[in-house]
C-alpha cells in the first residue's frame, strides 16, 4: 500500500541522501512529472501566476490557487510541496490554508520571509523588505498547530540573500524559524554561483534538512550539493519555461506558413493527450455504463513479402526488420494500438513461422514468390468489416496520420504524399481531380488514376500504402476483389490495380500529407526510419 501524500513528502524532505521534486503548474504537467519517474513535484507560484496570464505577485488569489492545485492533486499519486509565497496574508489566513490544503491532498507548503503581497525574488530582489522575524515565527507556529496529519510539511524559505542581508542574517532567521517549528530550510540564492549555499551550509552543521532552488547557479554540479548535505533540490520552473519555448515556436511555424502539415510530425498526437488525460479509462467505464459502444475498427498488415535488402533479408521478410526497439511490423501494431485498433491482421508469406505476435489474426500466402499484394489482400477480404484500415507491411508513419485518416468520412481515403521524390518505377504515383496546391490538405480531393507510369506533368502525389475502407466502399471493394480474381494475372495484380477498378464504379478520395512517413526499401531508408 503506497504512503499518504504527506509521509512521502517528509520522507523525501527528510532523508539522509539527495531527493528532487519537480515543477508543475496544472493537472497535465503534474501527471507527466509522476510518470517522469519524480517522488514528489513543486506547486510554483510562478509557473502557475504565468499558466494564467499574470504577475508572481499575488495577483491571483490564494482560493484560485487551490483550484489548480486540487486538478494537479487529483491527478497524481506523488506528493506536491506548494509554493505557498507568504502564505497569503497574516496567521489567521495561514491558518486557513494548511485547513484547504489537507483536504486536497497537498503534502506541505512552503512560506518565504516577505510582505505580502509579494513579488518575485529575482525581480529587484534587494528592494523588498523581510517580513518581521518574530511574526513569520508566529506563521509557522499556526500552520503546525492547524495542520490535523502530523506528516504535514511546513518550509520556511529564507530571503535574506535575496534581499542583501547576508550570511549572518541568514542563519539567525533559519536557527528561529526551525525552533518555531518549521519542518525544514529553504535557502534560496540569486547568484550565479553557488557560494552563498556553500557559506550557509558550512555555517548551518547539518542541523535541520535543507531545501535548495539552483535556478541562478544552475551549472553548479548537483554532486556538490550532496557534499554540502543538501536534503532535496527543486527544479522549480523548467516546465513552464520548456512549454513557453515550444508554444512560440508552434505559433510562430503555423502563423508563417498557414497550414499545420509543418508541425504535425513535431508534436505529440491527439490520442497522447487523451492517454494522458485517462481516455482509456473512460473506454471501459463506458462499456459498463453505456448500453452502445463505438464502431468497430480492425486492420489488416499486408506483410508477405520478402523484400530485397541484401544479408538483411535473408532470413527474415522485410517487415520484421528492427526500426529502434522493434520491427516494422510492431511499430505498426503499436501505432494502431494506440489509437484503438486491437484488432490487427497480418497476412504473411516468407518465413512466416518467425511472423508472430500476441493479439494478432494472421492468414498465409504460401506462393508469396509468384504474388503481388493483391492477392495477400484477398486472402484476408473476409476481415474487412465496418471500417478497416489496410496497410503495407513495409512503411514507416507517423500516428497522426493513421489519425486523419480515421476521421475521415469517406467510403473509400486513400493516403498520398504531395512532398514524392521521383525515385524509381515502383512507386504508386497518383492524379487527383484538383491537382497540387496549399488547398489539396483541406479539400475533399479525388482519385483519377493511380499508377507507376503516370506522365510527371499530371503527378499530384505518391500512394504511400495506407488507407481505409468502410460503408459502402466495403462492398465495392470485396465485389471486385472477387471479379478480379477470376483473371489469369490475377497473382500479377497490385493494390493499385485494385484502385484503377474500383474508380470505375465508386469514389475514391484522397487524404494529402506532407512526409512524415517511410517505404523501407534500403538501408539508407532504415535508419532514416528511426528518426519518424
Amino acid at each position: 500500500m503506497k504512503l499518504k501524500k504527506t509521509t512521502q513528502l517528509k520522507n523525501l524532505i527528510c532523508s539522509n541522501g539527495l531527493s528532487f521534486i519537480m515543477e508543475a503548474h496544472n493537472g497535465l504537467s503534474a501527471k507527466i512529472v509522476e510518470e517522469t519517474g519524480f517522488k514528489g513535484m513543486w506547486g510554483s507560484g510562478l509557473s502557475i501566476s504565468a499558466a494564467m496570464g499574470v504577475r508572481d505577485n499575488n495577483e491571483a488569489s490564494w482560493t484560485q490557487v487551490l483550484e489548480v492545485i486540487e486538478f494537479m492533486s487529483d491527478a497524481t499519486t506523488i506528493p506536491m510541496l506548494l509554493d505557498g509565497d507568504t502564505g497569503y496574508g497574516n496567521f489567521n489566513n495561514m491558518r486557513r490554508l494548511v485547513t484547504k490544503l489537507e483536504q486536497r491532498e497537498i503534502a506541505g507548503v512552503c512560506i518565504e520571509d516577505k510582505l505580502f503581497p509579494k513579488t518575485n525574488s529575482f525581480i529587484g530582489g534587494e528592494t523588498q523588505p523581510l517580513a518581521d522575524m518574530d511574526e513569520f515565527c508566529g506563521k509557522i507556529k499556526a500552520a503546525k498547530d492547524t495542520q490535523k496529519d502530523d506528516d504535514f510539511v511546513v518550509v520556511a524559505r529564507i530571503e535574506a540573500f535575496i534581499a542583501g542581508w547576508g550570511l549572518s542574517e541568514a542563519l539567525r532567521r533559519a536557527e528561529a524559524y526551525r525552533l518555531a517549528g518549521a519542518d525544514a530550510i529553504l535557502v534560496h540564492s540569486k547568484k550565479a554561483n553557488s557560494s552563498d549555499i556553500e557559506a550557509f551550509m558550512a555555517e548551518w552543521a547539518n542541523r535541520h534538512p535543507v531545501v535548495i532552488v539552483p535556478t541562478k547557479y544552475y551549472s553548479t554540479p548537483t554532486d556538490k550539493f550532496r557534499d554540502l548535505g543538501i536534503n532535496t533540490v527543486i527544479w522549480a520552473n523548467h516546465n513552464m519555461r520548456a512549454a513557453i519555448t515550444a508554444i512560440q515556436n508552434n505559433c510562430k511555424d503555423i502563423y508563417d506558413n498557414e497550414t499545420l502539415q509543418n508541425v504535425e510530425g513535431k508534436i505529440v498526437s491527439v490520442a497522447e493527450i487523451f492517454r494522458i488525460q485517462g481516455a482509456d479509462e473512460l473506454k471501459e467505464a463506458e462499456k459498463v455504463y453505456l448500453p452502445t459502444s463505438g464502431k468497430e475498427v480492425n486492420s489488416i498488415i499486408l506483410a508477405a513479402s520478402q523484400g530485397s535488402l541484401n544479408e538483411l533479408t535473408t532470413d527474415i521478410p522485410k517487415t520484421l526488420l528492427k526500426v529502434g526497439e522493434k520491427s516494422i511490423l510492431h511499430n505498426q501494431v503499436d501505432t494502431y494500438n494506440r489509437l484503438g485498433i486491437k484488432d490487427i491482421s497480418v497476412v504473411r508469406g516468407f518465413a512466416k513461422d518467425k511472423v508472430t505476435g500476441t493479439n494478432l489474426t494472421f492468414f498465409d500466402n504460401d506462393d508469396h514468390e509468384n504474388t503481388k499484394d493483391l492477392y495477400s489482400l484477398y486472402l484476408a477480404k473476409e476481415k474487412m468489416k465496418e471500417l478497416t484500415v489496410i496497410s503495407y507491411g513495409d512503411i514507416v508513419f507517423k500516428d497522426y496520420i493513421l489519425n486523419e485518416l480515421l476521421n475521415d468520412e469517406n467510403d473509400i481515403t486513400i493516403v498520398v504524399d504531395a512532398d514524392f521524390e521521383h525515385t524509381d518505377d515502383t512507386q504508386d504515383f497518383v492524379k487527383t481531380d484538383k491537382g497540387y496546391s496549399k488547398k489539396v490538405y483541406f479539400e475533399d480531393v479525388k482519385l483519377d488514376e493511380i499508377s507507376n507510369s503516370l506522365s510527371k506533368d499530371i503527378i499530384t502525389g505518391e500512394f504511400i500504402g495506407l488507407w481505409k475502407v468502410s460503408g459502402k466502399g466495403i462492398e465495392v471493394v470485396q465485389k471486385i476483389l472477387t471479379d478480379l480474381s477470376q483473371r489469369e494475372d490475377f497473382k500479377n495484380l497490385s493494390v493499385s490495380d485494385l484502385f484503377s477498378e474500383v474508380v470505375k464504379e465508386h469514389r475514391i478520395s484522397v487524404k494529402f500529407i506532407k512526409g512524415s512517413w517511410l517505404d523501407v526499401d534500403t538501408i539508407v531508408d532504415l535508419e532514416k526510419a528511426k528518426e519518424l
